[in-house]
């Protein structure tokens, strides 16, 4: 596996698609949006996907981000709207990972990872995924970053 843009359609197939709006308050002085912004419009696309409908059983008491890392491709402009595509690169035993690539005008922007772990019912300790859990992140399977 190469770099994102060796990352091919056919590979993400089982990628979500989320379009967001772009605000312009997201923008710096340079019309980019701003870094920081980018791990908030990620969020924001992690949650609508993790929300969709039939979400009875999956993360009842809520998940917490361990870790993200971002690769910034080439500067993301104040436009009505973006793209990104989500999906699961990594399946664990309490964590995973997602993928999420920006798109603008159909070239990668960035390219992040995000492990997730799900809460326990205390809302503080990490528990395993459930099997409703792991087969619904299953069908979302990516290749990971290189």
């Amino acid at each position: 596996m190469g770099s994102m843009s060796e990352t091919t359609n056919d590979e993400l197939a089982a990628a979500t698609e989320v379009i967001l709006q772009l605000r312009w308050s997201d923008q710096d002085a340079l019309g980019h949006v701003n870094n920081a912004r980018i791990v908030t419009l990620m969020e924001e696309a992690r949650i609508r996907w993790t929300r969709e409908a039939g979400t009875i059983g999956r993360f009842e008491f809520g998940t917490v981000v361990a870790s993200i890392q971002i690769d910034y491709l080439r500067p993301l402009y104040y436009q009505p709207e973006m793209l990104i595509r989500m999906g699961i690169s990594r399946l664990g035993n309490k964590s995973f990972t997602v993928r999420g690539i920006g798109y603008q005008d159909g070239q990668p922007v960035f390219d992040s990872t995000t492990v997730m772990v799900p809460l326990a019912a205390d809302g503080v300790s990490s528990r395993p995924l459930n099997e409703l859990e792991r087969s619904w992140l299953g069908k979302s399977l990516i290749p990971a970053r290189s």
